[in-house]
């Protein structure tokens, strides 16, 4: 039998986190979470984790440990020019809804050319996340 679990994080500005992973993943604000000092993020549907955010004074000083990726793409096997434009396009409504892209990582496939495997990118506060 799994354990229920709550992914649990420190923020500058929990309400910030919270609103941007909505966006990203789909997820809500949680009823009843309203403290100033920290966030709750839900999915509607009740099947996945909820993610919170409690305030803390300092800021993030070293890359994160754990990160969300997000697999925008599906499951294999994939049209890598499909997969790239799937990639890039939820990579670009990120930005606009706060992150920052670092850079591309590429993956070599069954043919030995280079195709987008990944986008690495900060959340509003800088924490590392994954689009694939």
């Amino acid at each position: 039998m799994t354990t229920h679990w709550t992914l649990g994080c420190d923020a500058r500005d929990p309400h910030l986190l919270a609103t941007f992973w909505c966006v990203a993943l789909g997820y809500v604000l949680e009823p009843g979470h309203d403290d100033p000092d920290g966030a709750s993020i839900v999915d509607p549907e009740g099947l996945r984790p909820a993610i919170c955010w409690l305030r803390v004074p300092e800021a993030k000083t070293a890359k994160n440990r754990v990160h969300i990726d997000l697999r925008v793409a599906g499951e294999p096997p994939w049209d890598w020019a499909e997969r790239a434009a799937l990639i890039r396009a939820r990579a670009s409504e990120l930005v606009q809804a706060g992150a920052t892209e670092v850079r591309e990582e590429h993956y070599t496939d069954g043919t030995g050319a280079a195709v987008l495997g990944h986008v690495v990118m900060l959340d509003p506060e800088g924490n590392e996340f994954c689009v694939a």
